[in-house]
């Protein structure tokens, strides 16, 4: 199990141009078993499933696909409309400037543009009309414009730089996982930076594949952090194979082919630990099976690698802010 949880940030950025806008959301969030106390805890986290079905939520609530972040709104459908224009293109170049050709049919939707730097493609957001305080928004775009052409042409696009028109925002250490590449905050525009190469490549999807695609997105896109190059992201995916056995570092190490020492500089350069990597994909896992009362709480514990259920309440209160029987019984 490797989905990574949401911040429960997201969730109430999500939920602020509703707010603003005057609308009741209170019976989608007890449909979505997303309590006010998990919405008000910092620490807390949701699972990747609920995240995506309260995006798809509010689209339906407000009947607007920007979620009143926008500086006007639109009509849900509008992105599947614009899927289905761009499918049948014979690469990604064609598609991406179909897509943004759509969307600049509507005078006061967001503004997207390529240009082309040497070698390099820059993706620009013109995001200064957003009323977008949190930046949710922003962040939306600039992901699902990157996941879609990832989609198109079947593998990942690498991101060489993402650059944002704002200070780095509170939940700044979240981008790490949004946008796995060398960011820049406070910049003239919002942008992501790609190699040129992947504009000529072709398309390997079709009408079959993007009605599947439809059915959950783009808001399964933005519940889908990208896992990126870095060693964190690759120790993630080394120690999700078995967490039933939670190796040592020097065990990882080992495998890596490389020292634990030079193991513990390369994360530390990335602001991570072997630790704080095994904490998060210990939370993410207790989250998983808490949301789905497959398993006792003592059981989670155990497949944790916690001796003590005790030893797992107070590591997961640590983690969340909540207790997991708090967290299953909000679920329940």
């Amino acid at each position: 199990m490797r989905e990574r949880t949401i911040a429960s940030h997201f969730a109430r950025a999500a939920l602020g141009g509703a707010r603003r806008c005057g609308y009741d959301y209170s019976s989608l969030l007890h449909q979505l078993n997303i309590s006010h106390e998990l919405l008000d805890e910092p620490r807390a986290r949701i699972a990747p499933e609920q995240f995506t079905q309260l995006i798809q939520g509010l689209w339906l609530v407000m009947d607007d696909e920007y979620l009143g972040f926008g500086p006007t709104t639109s009509k849900p459908g509008s992105f599947a409309m614009m899927c289905h224009a761009l499918i049948h293109c014979r690469n990604l170049d064609k598609a991406l400037n179909r897509g943004l050709l759509f969307y600049s049919l509507f005078p006061e939707g967001p503004r997207l543009t390529l240009s082309r730097e040497d070698e390099m493609i820059r993706l620009s957001l013109d995001d200064s009309q957003f009323r977008d305080p949190d930046h949710f928004l922003t962040e939306s775009q600039l992901m699902v414009w990157h996941r879609l052409g990832s989609w198109l042409i079947g593998q990942r696009i690498r991101l060489e730089q993402a650059t944002f028109s704002y200070p780095r925002p509170e939940h700044g250490a979240e981008y790490d996982l949004l946008f796995p590449c060398s960011l820049v905050f406070s910049a003239a525009r919002s942008s992501l930076v790609f190699h040129s190469r992947y504009l000529n490549m072709p398309l390997l999807q079709d009408e079959r594949t993007l009605k599947h695609f439809l059915e959950r997105s783009p808001a399964d896109l933005l519940s889908r952090p990208d896992d990126g190059d870095s060693l964190s992201s690759q120790l993630r995916r080394l120690l999700s194979r078995d967490s039933a056995r939670w190796p040592d570092l020097e065990a990882v190490a080992t495998h890596l082919h490389i020292s634990a020492q030079t193991l513990r500089r390369h994360l530390r350069e990335e602001g991570s630990s072997f630790q704080e990597l095994k904490d998060q994909l210990r939370r993410d896992i207790a989250i998983y099976h808490l949301s789905r009362a497959d398993l006792s709480l003592q059981q989670i514990a155990e497949q944790l690698g916690f001796s003590e259920p005790s030893a797992f309440h107070r590591a997961f209160k640590k983690w969340t802010g909540l207790t997991p029987g708090a967290y299953r019984a909000q679920e329940n």
